[in-house]
């Protein structure tokens, strides 16, 4: 039995593209209220790209940037499913509580 389950920081990254679409990797991080930091989320993106919760999409022809191309992260249809069961899931936590 597969036990599905998602980390914080994923919990983050599902719920900041379902809520804004496709973003870049840095744009998490910005968007993110300093959840995410740059030296975790590429790591965290590529494992939750592995399990199918997001897909990337290289950037479009000709689209100017500096440096190498950056893809674009988009949540997936199960990473939609898997969010909405863990939303509905969350117990909030009184003010100073301990995880």
């Amino acid at each position: 039995m597969v036990r599905w389950s998602l980390s914080d920081k994923e919990s983050v990254i599902l719920g900041l593209l379902a809520d804004l679409g496709e973003l870049y990797g840095l744009e998490l991080v910005e968007r993110s209220d300093g959840a995410l930091k740059r030296g975790t989320v590429y790591v965290t993106l590529a494992r939750m790209e592995d399990k199918g919760l997001v897909v990337t999409r290289p950037p479009p022809k000709g689209e100017a940037t500096p440096g190498l191309p950056r893809p674009r992260y988009r949540i997936t249809a199960l990473g939609e499913q898997l969010l909405s069961v863990s939303r509905s899931l969350a117990v909030p936590r009184a003010k100073g509580a301990r995880a």
